[in-house]
């Protein structure tokens, strides 16, 4: 015992030394790793911790690869289906051969898509926040778009042109400030409640079926039942017809991937969460028991061929670059609906994901923005683009980057690792896809758990904040839809709050509801450190040599985002939304290194 710990102790001073190597080499310094000696050092942040954080994020993730292909080849995609055949085309051969070889693309195209994505996002960036097809998203796109098997009003291909258009025009509404304007827009206790609502559709979808453990399912006489029984228990209306909470797969999800992982994460003990998953996931491929993922029926003979593959490539052969450009006739009117539907959702589910990521990293600032935000707009716009040409839904920031951030990820070098980790899944396909939902969902349910303490920061003093939050939070899991929870809570703010402006207006401030003193101050949010950076650097350069000083923060950024910011806004939570606020700005300091601490597990 004595000489297996001399090893372990040799073999773990070894790797600290490794790895204080490289947080002080060049490569750390690129990604502001921890002793590097930046001036903007993020705290905590080390080399190893980073990718043990891509690794976690990969596997909450890694279901969108067989999950994000069934929904899109849920679509028939470029599969033509006989008009005088039924919906469907059930039981024609042919057209169920073009569905396999579909559904063979879009796995190809969802793991190259996200292990790209990911990567240009985490180096642009510097954010731990992995991208990919979002999975809203992509039901939206299947079955209100296109519709199942191509029964909607817009086809596949011209569908693809819209978001092809779309992510251009987003690029444009972030260089001219619009997307940031519209996160500051949004009152602060709302943009609160949407991360306390993400955590709550994350814990929704680590209880579902199709990505999570199996405890609920949609009911026929109530909108949720309770599930837990094996998957062929199901009727036809999707509920439990026996063996309620009698699933073994629940059970070992519950017990191994949740109560286990949290003893482990009380320990502070390190891959806590990837011990969890990797451990349920090896319980769970051996045939011959009861919660094996490869069960003999057609759909788990199917699972369990693929998997024995181990090493596997499918080029992309029906889906790469499809969009139907020739917009004539009623073609134009389709593409016209597809970008507008996608336009008005998009925006507000990619920002908003995008933005509560970034407040769970603990990065975005007093006065609502985050560093290098225009890029990382920009950037997660271009890969909407990008991602039509691979035949996929719109891309979006993925709200299971909370897994890694709960691991200890703090930089962009998180985001590449689990990039490296899906272009990886492209040649190990077989394996990686083989991570059964039960393996997750209880990691999703603890990472819903943690963000959810945001919920005490939302001004629950002022009933014309409380309700809008609450609707916000509570509309997100049950809507499956963060745009639409954001939608909904915006629109109960402004109808609320505008009668009781409306009343206090008309009595000259004598009736006033209870706790006014108490409400958040808000204001459009559209002043002059609104404008984005390089437009300021341009009015400053090419203007009258007009006073800069009220955006002095983001031309800084422009310039150089390395350098120290000497000034201080004074904006409060309260008044976090209130862009005109006269701004004062402290005496420069000399230079010294900036630590960002941002949350953690430990």
């Amino acid at each position: 015992m004595r000489g297996l710990a001399r090893l372990l102790d040799k073999v773990t001073n070894k790797t600290r030394y490794v790895e204080d190597r490289i947080n002080r080499s060049t490569f750390g310094r690129v990604f502001r790793l921890e002793g590097c000696g930046h001036p903007k050092t993020v705290r905590g942040a080390s080399f190893f911790r980073e990718i043990r954080a891509g690794l976690t994020t990969f596997a909450t993730m890694a279901y969108i690869v067989a999950v994000n292909s069934a929904v899109l080849a849920d679509s028939g995609g470029t599969c033509k289906c006989d008009p005088a055949l039924p919906p469907g085309c059930r039981n024609d051969p042919d057209y169920d051969n073009c569905l396999t070889g579909l559904k063979r693309d879009l796995i190809t195209a969802t793991a190259a898509l996200a292990g790209l994505a990911s990567i240009m996002f985490g180096f642009l960036t510097n954010l731990p926040v992995a991208l990919g097809p979002g999975m809203g998203l992509n039901a939206y796109f299947t079955y209100q778009v296109v519709g199942w098997h191509g029964t909607g009003k817009v086809p596949y291909e011209i569908a693809l042109t819209a978001i092809f258009v779309e992510g251009f025009i987003f690029i444009f509404l972030a260089l001219t400030g619009m997307r940031q304007w519209l996160v500051r827009m949004i009152p602060s206790t709302i943009k609160t409640a949407c991360g306390v609502g993400i955590g709550l559709f994350l814990t929704e979808i680590g209880l579902s079926y199709s990505a999570g453990i199996g405890a609920i399912t949609g009911g026929f006489s109530t909108p949720l039942a309770i599930g837990g029984c094996p998957a062929e228990s199901l009727n036809d209306n999707g509920e439990c017809s026996q063996q309620i909470m009698a699933n073994p797969a629940m059970w070992i999800g519950i017990f191994l991937g949740g109560i286990f992982v949290a003893f482990l994460m009380a320990f502070k003990v390190k891959s806590a969460i990837v011990i969890g998953i990797g451990l349920v996931s090896v319980l769970s491929w051996p045939r011959n028991t009861s919660f094996t993922y490869f069960p003999y029926t057609a759909a788990g003979e199917e699972r369990y061929q693929f998997f024995k593959q181990v090493v596997a490539f499918h080029p992309i052969k029906s889906v790469l670059a499809v969009q139907e450009w020739d917009l004539q006739g009623t073609s134009g009117a389709q593409f016209a609906l597809a970008l507008i539907t996608f336009l008005y959702v998009d925006i507000i589910d990619c920002t908003a994901t995008l933005y509560s990521m970034a407040k769970f990293c603990g990065v975005v600032g007093d006065d609502g923005d985050f560093s290098r935000s225009t890029i990382a707009y920009c950037t997660d716009a271009s890969c909407i683009s990008i991602g039509s040409l691979f035949g996929c839904s719109p891309v979006t920031a993925f709200i299971e980057s909370g897994a890694g951030i709960a691991e200890g990820g703090r930089t962009g070098l998180t985001a590449i690792s689990t990039g490296v980790c899906f272009l990886v899944c492209l040649f190990f396909a077989p394996i990686l896809a083989s991570v059964p939902p039960w393996a997750t969902g209880a990691t999703l349910v603890l990472v819903g758990c943690l963000m959810i303490r945001q919920v005490v920061n939302i001004n629950w003093q002022y009933i014309g904040d409380a309700v809008p939050s609450f609707v916000t939070l509570a509309f997100m899991p049950f809507s499956y839809s963060v745009a639409y929870g954001l939608i909904a809570g915006m629109m109960v703010y402004i109808v609320l709050n505008t009668m009781i402006w409306a009343v206090v207006r008309l009595t000259d401030g004598r009736i006033t509801p209870s706790n006014w003193d108490e409400k958040e101050v808000y204001s459009w949010g559209l002043g002059k450190r609104d404008v984005p950076g390089w437009l300021r650097v341009i009015r400053k350069k090419f203007g009258r040599g007009r006073s800069m000083d009220d955006s002095r923060k983001d031309g800084v950024e422009l310039v150089d985002n390395d350098s120290a910011i000497n000034s201080t806004i004074n904006t409060g939570s309260r008044a976090g939304s209130a862009g005109d606020k006269d701004i004062q700005f402290l005496p420069p300091l000399p230079p010294r290194p900036i630590e960002h601490d941002l949350p953690s597990l430990d």
